[in-house]
């Protein structure tokens, strides 16, 4: 039987550790120790900022598509019309609760995993 614990761990990237996890074999990087380095005083804005781009929601819904059978396509389509207006928005919590999204962790009101 397969552990649900998650292995932590860390990386060091240009000189920034960076915390990642492992749970069930599948690997997480934590975006948010990425973000510090653009704004150690407000990370989720960066990360909001980010989530807010057509090119990263494409590229989410992609990924998504190709890993995951249980991925809502019909909310991504919704996401993806509306990436990069003024009035869009978009946390990883609400990509994975309505898309049924497996490639972001949210936690702990931290964004990305670890």
């Amino acid at each position: 039987m397969q552990s649900n614990m998650a292995k932590k761990n860390e990386i060091i990237v240009k000189d920034v550790t960076i915390r990642t996890m492992n749970v069930n074999g599948v690997d997480y990087i934590c975006i948010s120790d990425i973000a510090r380095q653009k704004n150690m005083i407000d990370p989720n804005g960066v990360i909001g900022n980010w989530m807010r781009n057509r090119n990263t929601i494409e590229y989410l819904g992609l990924w998504e598509t190709l890993h995951n059978p249980n991925f809502n396509p019909l909310e991504f389509e919704v996401f993806r019309k509306e990436a990069g207006l003024n009035a869009f928005t978009l946390s990883p919590t609400r990509w994975i609760e309505a898309t049924n999204a497996i490639g972001l962790v949210a936690k702990s009101g931290r964004y990305g995993g670890a």
